[in-house]
């Protein structure tokens, strides 16, 4: 695989970074915490004008035609601005839509592209694993259209999301379909998480009653389709945690050339390099795996779950780590609510758990391996 990016994706690159050194701060994410919106407005508006939602979305649907790296070169930058937006949810609900017989499909397809619309992914259940044997939801046919009960955890911007994808067992097999959000029946709850900046929903569905349109998908193509639903989103979190150590890293880097101690830079100490040079080798080697797992997304030469399973629990466990190092480099000024260390922190536990931690992403592996050699 060819690793250099092209101009264009250089391109997207530099407009995105320089879109969030501009409008995307700290301070704008913690105005976000406990107040009315769940995500950055004005962000996501301006994030629409450069094409956030359209990438992947085919041309002739309002879209770019683009492909999984890209996603993931935002997302990385998404990351390292701390930036709360709908990218994710919305990213992965359209490539399951573009990939679904959804009788209305181009219809929200065109309004995902043109940031008109917003979409959620109601996928996880408490307590269940991040595969399609954790789905409980039921949905049941009733007349042309369908019943669906059940409740769904994690929702992540369910409360300001126009429509949401919500993965049920209909007669037995998974399947796939499209809720509007004030669907009689829907309720959503916001989740108190660690990480304060974003939203993250409870769904809970009581009898909603949908139409015959609402299917997107079925049976084996239902199934297929989750699956590649939960690698693009965890390649995508991944993404979203190399930026998010990149960030960690930078502001260690700058506190320790400035703390002074025994009247040197404490960066001076050989202990401290050696630490710092840890946290440098996991976030290249966390890059290095995502962007590989996000390549195989589109590619028919790769098994793209064994890639994204790979980069998930390698990037977990190093940001995690990494994240540990640079709360201990910082010293007590880490542990302090005013200081911008513990919202990354918290960023990056939360990320590190969803769509599959790093014990579940190895034992997917796992098994794996041992039907291959079976």
């Amino acid at each position: 695989m060819n690793f250099d990016l092209t101009d264009e994706q250089r391109a997207l690159i530099e407009v995105t970074r320089e879109l969030l050194e501009r409008h995307s701060s700290v301070a704008a994410a913690r105005a976000l915490i406990d107040g009315p919106s769940g995500y950055d407005e004005q962000l996501w508006r301006k994030g629409v004008g450069l094409g956030w939602p359209a990438l992947t979305i085919a041309e002739e649907h309002g879209g770019l035609g683009l492909q999984s790296t890209e996603l993931a070169l935002v997302a990385v930058e998404l990351g390292r601005g701390l930036a709360s937006t709908p990218f994710l949810p919305t990213a992965v609900v359209a490539d399951a839509v573009t990939r679904s017989t959804a009788v209305d499909r181009v219809a929200l397809l065109s309004s995902l592209a043109s940031g008109t619309q917003t979409a959620a992914w109601a996928f996880a259940e408490a307590g269940q694993p991040w595969s399609t044997a954790g789905i409980h939801t039921t949905a049941v046919r009733d007349g042309s259209g369908y019943v669906i009960n059940g409740a769904k955890a994690s929702v992540q911007d369910a409360d300001s999301a126009a429509v949401l994808l919500v993965d049920a067992v209909l007669d037995g097999r998974p399947a796939r379909f499209l809720v509007p959000a004030d669907t009689t029946g829907v309720k959503i709850e916001r989740q108190h998480t660690l990480d304060v900046t974003r939203r993250y929903c409870d769904v809970v569905l009581d009898g909603a009653v949908l139409g015959a349109t609402a299917l997107c998908a079925e049976g084996a193509a239902a199934e297929q389709s989750i699956v590649r639903s939960n690698e693009l989103a965890a390649v995508l979190t991944c993404a979203e945690l190399v930026g998010v150590g990149e960030r960690l890293l930078e502001l260690t880097v700058a506190y320790v050339k400035d703390r002074v101690q025994f009247g040197k830079a404490v960066g001076s100490f050989q202990a401290v390099k050696h630490k710092c040079a840890d946290m440098r080798i996991w976030i290249q080697s966390s890059a290095a795996a995502t962007y590989f797992a996000a390549m195989t997304l589109d590619s028919q030469h790769h098994d793209s779950a064994h890639a994204a399973s790979v980069a998930k629990a390698y990037v977990s466990d190093a940001v995690n780590q990494l994240a540990g190092e640079a709360l201990q480099l910082h010293g007590g000024i880490g542990f302090t609510w005013e200081h911008d260390l513990h919202l990354f922190l918290r960023r990056a536990r939360v990320g590190a758990a969803l769509y599959g931690d790093a014990d579940h992403h190895r034992e997917e592996l796992f098994l794996a391996q041992v039907l291959a050699s079976a």
